[in-house]
């Protein structure tokens, strides 16, 4: 099995413990470290929606909950054919990534489509950008 047929995999799995009673829509992200840690989230929502956890951002923090800091590469699965990563977790994988982060879109059925953080993000605000 590949990295991204793991990764995949991981995702897949994560998925099925989302907690979506709301909009029945599960979401699962599973990240690879560059020394080939996984870390994995789904979504979590709640009835006020701001307050819900998208599976990238539980991911992240699992991550970071682990003295990890970088990731290398991420697949993001739901149920429709491109379930791309929302702008909030499209900064935090930004913000997390290494210069060539691949993240993979899937669904069910397999990866769908990959795109580098920059295709995702382009433009997008860095800490350095605020600076003097």
């Amino acid at each position: 099995m590949s990295d991204v047929n793991a990764l995949f995999e991981a995702a897949r799995a994560v998925r099925e413990k989302a907690y979506a009673p709301y909009s029945n829509f599960l979401v699962g992200a599973a990240l690879r470290t560059p020394d080939g840690n996984v870390f994995t989230g789904c979504n979590v929502e709640n009835a006020s929606y701001p307050v819900s956890v998208c599976a990238e951002g539980g991911a992240v923090s699992a991550m970071i909950a682990a003295g990890q800091r970088q990731i290398a590469e991420a697949v993001v699965i739901g149920d429709a054919a491109l379930c791309t990563p929302c702008g909030m977790c499209r900064q935090r994988l930004k913000e997390f990534g290494t210069d060539d982060l691949i993240v993979h879109v899937a669904d069910l059925n397999g990866i769908r489509r990959s795109f580098t953080i920059d295709e995702l993000l382009p433009a997008a605000f860095e800490l350095e950008d605020k600076k003097d």
